[in-house]
């Protein structure tokens, strides 16, 4: 008998689009999500990402293009999709003057949940909330609040559940707790959506949608969208680094990243090419500290695309 899983779309999205007066929002992309998978929608503020992940909650009309959820088509479907998926906003939305336990009692009511006593619980405890189960969300911090909300939006057992960048502002740590929750999801067969503008945690998704200016860019897996570049990426840490980015940016035909106190340069031949930004930089009093060459990151592959597109 053969292991392989054999993969079932749940999610269809084909030739999209959604205007806003003259703004294309979205511009004719199509993808499918796969059952049980992590997917995630990647790109800069106004890519068109939650526009996109408003569409599929039925939270908003589209001009043209199909959208089927579990093999149903959305416009005629929007009570039924409603009541199969969960959607965490970027927009906190919980009660400040509700207990945790009012608010996820008001959420399973609104979802027509009668007996979610015993299901409250399981979720208190999942995502570490059991002790502060009496204190007003307006107390919570920024992470405990995103804890909450995921707690409410899966009150009613969804099969997919949508979020809306639900690591931006939120600390170190509680990202780390977070994303261990969603491990945890992903082991009971839940299917996650996620936009987020962080592509490391992009990383950790079984397939990413790269978004920019309301089309995709790149949708893979995120080893096969790295491997995709096809160029040599080398990491220079030097000093000072503003002018050497700016040296190689206007004197060289190279393509240049900054980050921090590093930046990658973009290179045909690491051998050959290298030596000619080596060359610039020592000439213009540059101290080269180190060079390495790297595995190219999400980043690296979105920055270049984006560049590669004009």
């Amino acid at each position: 008998m053969s292991n392989l899983r054999i993969m079932k779309s749940i999610i269809n999205i084909s030739d999209l689009h959604k205007s806003y007066e003259n703004i294309e929002a979205v511009r004719g992309i199509s993808f499918h999500v796969n059952e049980g998978e992590m997917f995630g929608l990647v790109g800069p503020d106004g890519a068109g990402k939650t526009t996109t992940i408003r569409i599929m909650c039925s939270l908003l009309g589209f001009d043209s293009g199909s959208v089927k959820i579990m093999g149903k088509g959305i416009r005629l479907n929007k009570k039924l999709v409603q009541q199969s998926i969960g959607y965490l906003s970027q927009k906190y939305s919980m009660y400040g003057d509700l207990s945790i336990d009012e608010n996820i009692e008001f959420f399973a009511e609104i979802h027509d949940v009668r007996d979610y006593k015993e299901r409250r619980n399981k979720l208190l405890e999942f995502t570490r909330l059991i002790n502060f189960r009496d204190r007003l969300a307006d107390q919570l911090s920024g992470g405990m609040k995103q804890k909450l909300a995921l707690a409410c939006a899966l009150i009613h057992k969804p099969k997919i559940l949508f979020l809306d960048e639900p690591t931006t502002g939120v600390d170190p740590v509680s990202r780390r707790d977070f994303w261990k929750i969603l491990s945890g999801l992903l082991k009971d067969g839940i299917t996650i959506i996620m936009t987020t503008p962080y592509l490391d945690e992009a990383e950790r998704c079984n397939r990413v949608a790269m978004m920019n200016h309301g089309q995709l860019i790149a949708l893979d897996t995120p080893a096969n969208i790295k491997a995709g570049i096809e160029k040599d990426i080398v990491e220079i840490v030097c000093t000072p680094v503003k002018e050497a980015f700016e040296l190689i940016r206007n004197k060289t035909s190279f393509e240049v990243q900054m980050f921090g106190d590093r930046i990658d340069v973009v290179l045909n031949n690491s051998r050959l090419d290298y030596l000619t930004v080596e060359l610039l930089l020592n000439n213009n009093g540059v101290k080269i500290v180190s060079h390495r060459n790297i595995t190219p990151s999400l980043e690296n592959v979105f920055i270049h695309k984006i560049k590669e597109a004009g």
